[in-house]
C-alpha cells in the first residue's frame, strides 16, 4: 500500500485527516440531563432481584437499597456451560415482562421459534401464570430457522428496530448471544460490540445469553469467543454445576457424594451494586431457576 502513502502524511490516502467531533464531548452536568434514571426490573427469578442494589443518603448516612431487579437499560450476560438453567433464566425473564403487560423481542439463535414458544409457555405455567392472557406480547425473531438473519447482523438489527417500532418493545432477549459468531470467533468483540450499542442506542433491558467452551473455568465469566461478551456488557451472571466426588466438596457444599451442585455468581455490574457472593442455585422439578444462599451462609 506504500503508493497510498502520501509525501507530507505518515497514513494511506484512505485515511482522513484528523477530525475533531465536537458532538462527542459532554461536560457532567449535560450529560446526566441525558441518563436515564436507574430503576429495578424485576426479573422473574425467585431470590436474584434483592441481590442488586442502590445507595441513598438518609440523615447524613449512606444507606443500601435493594434496586428489586436489574437495572433496568442494563444489557446483562448469562454464561455458563450446557444444561446450567441460562435459557430457564431468559425464559422467565421474559414470561415476567410479559405477563406485566411489557412487549418483549426473544431472538432465538439455536431453536426454531415455535419450540421455544412452547418452552415459554411451559415456563409460564410453572411460573403459575396462564400464557393465553399474555402470549402476543412475546415477539419470537427467528434466526435459528433463517440463516441470514443469523450470518448478517446488519440484517439481524434492522429486524429487531423494525419490531421494536412496531411492537413499542422495551426488553429483548438474546439467546444465544454465541450463535452469532459461531465459526467466526475472532470476530466476537466486534459483533457483541455492535448488539450492546444498539440495545443502548434502542434504550433495551436486555438478556444475552452466551456459552462456555468446556475448557473453561466454571464461575469465570469467560465464555466462548474469550471475553469478549463479558467485557463489553454491563454485568455477567455465571452459573455453574459441580458433581460432588470427594468429601472435600461434600463438607464444603454440605452435600453428598453424587449430589449436583448448581451455584451462581454475579460477575460485575456497571449500573448499580451487587452481591459479590458465589450463591447455591436451584433448578425444580418443573423447570424453574430460584437462587438460594450464599455458600457459608
Amino acid at each position: 500500500m506504500a503508493e497510498n502513502i502520501t509525501q507530507n502524511s505518515p497514513y494511506p490516502s484512505y485515511y482522513s485527516e484528523p477530525e475533531v467531533i465536537k458532538e462527542s464531548i459532554f461536560v457532567g452536568s449535560e450529560a446526566l440531563k441525558k441518563a436515564p434514571k436507574i430503576t429495578g426490573v424485576p426479573t422473574g427469578i425467585e431470590g436474584l432481584d434483592d441481590l442488586f442494589f442502590t445507595v441513598k443518603e438518609e440523615k447524613g448516612k449512606l444507606k443500601q437499597v435493594s434496586l428489586g431487579g436489574i437495572p433496568k437499560y442494563s444489557v446483562f450476560n448469562i454464561t455458563g456451560v450446557s444444561d446450567t438453567g441460562k435459557s430457564l433464566m431468559a425464559e422467565q425473564f421474559a414470561v415476567e415482562q410479559a405477563r406485566k403487560g411489557e412487549k418483549v423481542a426473544f431472538i432465538t439463535v439455536e431453536t426454531p421459534a415455535n419450540f421455544v414458544i412452547s418452552s415459554i409457555k411451559y415456563r409460564a405455567l410453572a411460573m403459575g401464570y396462564n400464557f393465553d392472557d399474555f402470549e402476543d406480547n412475546i415477539i419470537l425473531i427467528d434466526a435459528a430457522s433463517h440463516g441470514k438473519l443469523r450470518e448478517n447482523i446488519p440484517d439481524l438489527l434492522a429486524t429487531l428496530a423494525y419490531a421494536i417500532k412496531e411492537y413499542k418493545i422495551n426488553y429483548t432477549v438474546i439467546d444465544s448471544i454465541t450463535g452469532l459468531f459461531e465459526n467466526k470467533e475472532m470476530m466476537a468483540r466486534a459483533i457483541v460490540r455492535r448488539v450492546f450499542n444498539f440495545m443502548k442506542k434502542w434504550y433495551q433491558t436486555a438478556i444475552f445469553i452466551s456459552q462456555k467452551r468446556s475448557g473453561h473455568e466454571e464461575l469465570s465469566a469467560e465464555a466462548a469467543g474469550g471475553y469478549a461478551v463479558g467485557h463489553i456488557v454491563d454485568g455477567t451472571m455465571v452459573v455453574a454445576k459441580e458433581l460432588i466426588t470427594s468429601q472435600y466438596a461434600a463438607r464444603m457444599y454440605k452435600a453428598q457424594l453424587g449430589d449436583l451442585v448448581r451455584l451462581f455468581r454475579i460477575d460485575g455490574c456497571r449500573m448499580s451494586g451487587h452481591d459479590t457472593k458465589t450463591h447455591f442455585m436451584e433448578i425444580t422439578e418443573t423447570g424453574i431457576v430460584k437462587i438460594l444462599g450464599p455458600i457459608g451462609g
